[in-house]
């Protein structure tokens, strides 16, 4: 009896061991992001993510322990070979998470979930594109290394030595059964009313220690049991008071009470409308929002002379949820991307089919796979017409990892431009830009940092693209929209739990428009929608997220989220940042946090009811 119970504890803490070893691996791998890192600091993150590996080591036991239980009865073969297999998987598992964890988080900001496995099992070959050469070849070997260390590991330490026969079977199956029934406790994080989750890590005002104490399988799991159960997740408050709070940040204004700003000129009855998605680009590449220098001098050029937003927010950090909120104004989710689900973004609003139902031609530019994230089904169901993607390109021009940069990629829709019935007027264009992406592949050496040089690459071309537009005569007639899809690689190191992560600029340009100057309202990608839509004198009541940017009635402000955080900002850029793992809020900013923490949880709920509909 007290061999097998030996054998049940060692069991137990072993994984939680290794998982505190892995943790400290997270530290040393990832040092550059912990430059103040103490003692304490230390002995917080291996403290503190405690009850989550005691969660993991739970379930990871449950195996061995009915291997276990089954060896009083029988000494057969087949329970060591089951055990030895069991072990390999589960070595396999544990040495993917974390080293996954490692790589990805100094480029996400937080513990590995289900959104890398969204991705691989999306386009595997655009999942993988970010990974410099080194990556590609080093880390699945790093990853079988560790997986085989800690497998002959767990084989030393649970499998060596033969357990020997039992005299009282019944006592000591039933002292087994009831060990094995009492991992529920630490699976489950207690007997309290509240279960395991992420947020029982969270010890730290600086969230990187915070991450670094969870357990990346155990995030992982979490994440993926949240997929799919929408209607239950963030119930904040009663559903009426949610819909109440919800009403009051509701647009329901049309341009006809000739309350908004004229947008573009009066003597245009339909404009085209291009809108060009910049990869990745933030109000910190310009200098005229405060960042920095020279960078992309043409975005400025085009700022100066159109209409710049400057207290304009992505409202996620990944280019599926961009894409959705500028075409379909339809916020980012926390803990998934609707894109992932044809059949519920289908069934999304869509500036092209709005405009398509006005008599436009609606037109896709992309240099890379557009059958990334589900991308492709989701442009086709919102009404996009024509498809331009990486296959379109010759292979001579696919010479980035994203497929081809966005120098051909502006080339080919100047093209179109100049080919007469290419692009039948008027249309609605969209390009979507990849250059300025990891690893910075760029046929391009202005600037010696390859983040900031890959963004004046496709700076150069934007500038290209527009001077040779002027050029044609549908200068006059077409309306400019640029907006970034969120911000990515640069500032580097930067946290999600600052505003600055989600600032991003939106200019508008082009010789239709009327409006020119800067505009200081709060806004994001959500409420490009309904100020187009309103300037253009369409009916917009399906995107009930949509705010008209220019219109003094709507009530002004600012939502994004990450996983799992949201972040709210008004109209006087008072702001919460509130993580819902930890509950609590990570930032504020100005007054009222409690009432704007309110709002955006009551926005959040909204969302997720009407998710879990669709």
């Amino acid at each position: 009896m007290i061999v097998r119970i030996r054998r049940f504890f060692r069991t137990f803490f072993v994984f939680v061991v290794v998982f505190c070893l892995l943790r400290m691996g997270f530290l040393v791998f990832n040092r550059a992001l912990f430059p103040s890192l103490s003692g304490a600091d230390v002995l917080g993150v291996l403290t503190h993510g405690l009850p989550l590996d005691f969660s993991m080591a739970g379930y990871l036991t449950l195996l061995p322990a009915l291997l276990l239980l089954a060896s009083v009865w029988t000494q057969r073969p087949w329970l060591r070979r089951t055990l030895l297999v069991y072990l390999g998987i589960a070595a396999l598992l544990i040495a993917s998470a974390f080293a996954l964890n490692i790589v990805l988080y100094p480029y996400w900001g937080f513990p590995l979930d289900s959104t890398p496995l969204f991705y691989f099992f999306s386009s595997p070959a655009d999942a993988f594109a970010s990974a410099t050469p080194l990556q590609l070849i080093f880390g699945p070997i790093g990853v079988l290394l560790l997986a085989a260390a800690l497998f002959w590991l767990l084989r030393r330490l649970l499998v060596s030595g033969s357990l020997p026969p039992v005299g009282r079977r019944v006592a000591t199956a039933a002292a087994l059964l009831v060990l094995t029934a009492a991992l529920f406790l630490p699976i489950r994080g207690g007997i309290t009313v509240s279960t395991m989750n992420v947020g029982r890590a969270y010890f730290s005002e600086n969230m990187r220690l915070n991450h670094a104490a969870v357990n990346p399988l155990f995030s992982l799991m979490a994440s993926l049991a949240k997929e799919t159960d929408f209607s239950e997740q963030y119930r904040f408050m009663p559903d009426e008071e949610a819909k109440k709070i919800f009403e009051t940040l509701c647009d329901t204004a049309q341009i006809s009470d000739g309350t908004a700003e004229t947008l573009i000129r009066k003597d245009i009855e339909k404009p085209n409308v291009i809108v060009v998605v910049l990869e990745s680009f933030s109000s910190a590449l310009m200098e005229s929002l405060g960042g920095e220098k020279g960078v992309v001098p043409n975005l400025e050029r085009l700022a100066d002379e159109g209409l710049l937003f400057t207290h304009f927010f992505a409202n996620s950090f990944r280019t599926d949820r961009g894409l959705t909120s500028i075409l379909s104004a339809y916020p980012a989710q926390p803990t998934t991307s609707i894109m992932k689900y044809p059949r519920k973004s289908q069934s999304l609003p869509s500036l092209a089919r709005s405009l398509r139902d006005a008599g436009y031609g609606a037109y896709y530019y992309y240099g890379g796979d557009a059958d990334f994230t589900n991308m492709r089904s989701y442009l086709v169901a919102s009404g996009f017409e024509r498809i331009v993607a990486d296959k379109d390109f010759p292979l001579t021009e696919r010479t980035g990892k994203w497929g081809a940069p966005d120098g051909p990629l502006c080339e080919r829709f100047l093209a179109d431009l100049r080919t007469a019935g290419a692009l039948p007027e008027p249309f609605f264009g969209v390009v979507q830009t990849s250059s300025s992406h990891e690893p910075f592949d760029v046929p391009y050496s202005r600037l010696a940092n390859p983040r900031l040089n890959a963004f004046a690459y496709t700076d150069s071309y934007i500038g290209t693209l527009f001077a040779e537009m002027k050029q044609l005569p549908i200068w006059d007639r077409t309306l400019i929209v640029c907006v970034p899809d969120h911000l990515g690689c640069f500032p580097e190191d930067i946290s999600n739990f600052t505003l600055q992560r989600f600032r991003i600029p939106l200019i508008l340009a082009g010789g239709a428009l009327e409006r020119r100057g800067r505009c200081d309202v709060v806004g994001s990608q959500i409420d490009i929608a309904a100020t187009l839509l309103d300037a253009l004198g369409l009916p917009r009541s399906q995107f009930r997220f949509s705010k008209n940017l220019l219109a003094p009635a709507a009530p002004h402000f600012a939502f994004f989220s990450f996983p799992d955080a949201f972040g709210f900002v008004d109209a006087d850029e008072n702001a919460v940042i509130f993580d819902n793992e930890s509950g609590r809020a990570a930032l504020t900013q100005g007054q009222n946090a409690d009432s704007l923490t309110l709002l955006g949880k009551a926005f959040l709920q909204t969302l997720y009811d009407d998710l879990s509909k669709r």
